[in-house]
């Protein structure tokens, strides 16, 4: 039997918004620069680094923080480009 702790379920919860926000872009249903995207993108990595912290990988670590600063840049660059119109 596998022993998941809350934050393997955080992790796997992660993986999940990421794939699901991967596959709305692939079958059209969200844009790429859209904020939905862009925020399934970030709760992903965020919650994919909160199991890190609990069972560190430095790659694994690396690549989502990266991808939370990314979506975190495309969220706050779509709002600005909201604002202005």
């Amino acid at each position: 039997m596998i022993d998941l702790h809350w934050y393997d379920c955080a992790g796997l919860l992660g993986v999940i918004a990421l794939l699901f926000a991967f596959f709305l872009l692939q079958a059209g249903k969200l844009h790429g620069n859209g904020f939905v995207y862009q925020l399934l993108n970030a709760l992903g990595a965020g919650a994919v680094l909160v199991s890190l912290f609990f069972a560190f990988n430095l790659s694994a670590f690396l690549m989502e923080l990266a991808w939370l600063a990314v979506s975190i840049y495309g969220m706050v660059r779509g709002m600005r480009a909201k604002r202005r119109t």
